[in-house]
């Protein structure tokens, strides 16, 4: 895998407790949340997959109460759109696809907020990116990836955090499987090239720090 991330932390019981309520309160009754899924079966997608989500957002959206917004919206859509899920495949790209879709409404909501003056919540950088990346040198790679546009790091994300699958990805983010290949290929193209620049300057500046000492 290209990044090393840390996937084994849990999020609160209360985002889906959340989400369990909200869902339960559009529905009669109450036992069920949708004919297909019962509670239990909704407690273990959230346990599974929630993280995946959650550390997906924070990643691109650098922002843990957006994160924290996004998996709950994303986990009530799974729950009620359970019924469209074609169970003959993979569960993991249409979660993902939910995710992508409700990320993105909320980042278009997030500049809205912004041009009419109100800004909202931002992290430290390191401080998210020291609770995901286990080690240094994955560490300095994201800081590269996260100066690529927004539709590369969906898909370096998707593809290299989520490993799922070119085909996967395409599904997730609606996109044809070519579209997906070329987007990746020119993202990483891209990537290469920042780090090559990044190391002549670095080397420069060495060289310049040991020239005037």
């Amino acid at each position: 895998m290209l990044i090393g991330f840390n996937k084994t932390q849990n999020l609160p019981n209360q985002i889906l407790s959340e989400c369990v309520y909200k869902v339960k309160n559009k529905q009669k009754g109450g036992d069920l949340m949708l004919p297909e899924i019962t509670e239990d079966e909704a407690k273990q997608l959230f346990t599974e997959y929630s993280m995946y989500v959650y550390q997906t957002a924070l990643l691109i959206t650098r922002s843990e109460a957006l994160a924290d917004d996004i998996t709950q919206e994303t986990f009530i859509r799974v729950f009620r759109k359970f019924n469209t899920y074609d169970s003959t495949k993979s569960i993991q790209p249409w979660i993902y696809k939910i995710t992508i879709n409700t990320m993105r409404n909320m980042l278009r909501k997030q500049k809205w907020l912004k041009f009419i003056g109100f800004t909202p919540e931002t992290a430290d950088e390191d401080l998210i990116e020291n609770k995901i990346i286990q080690n240094e040198e994955s560490l300095q790679l994201w800081k590269e990836i996260n100066q690529l546009s927004l539709k590369s790091k969906e898909i370096i994300v998707l593809h290299y955090y989520a490993e799922l699958k070119l085909s996967e990805v395409s599904e997730a983010l609606g996109i044809p499987l070519g579209t997906c290949k070329s987007r990746l290929n020119a993202a990483l193209t891209t990537l290469r090239k920042q780090m090559l620049e990044n190391e002549a300057f670095e080397f420069r500046k060495r060289r310049a720090y040991h020239e005037t000492n």
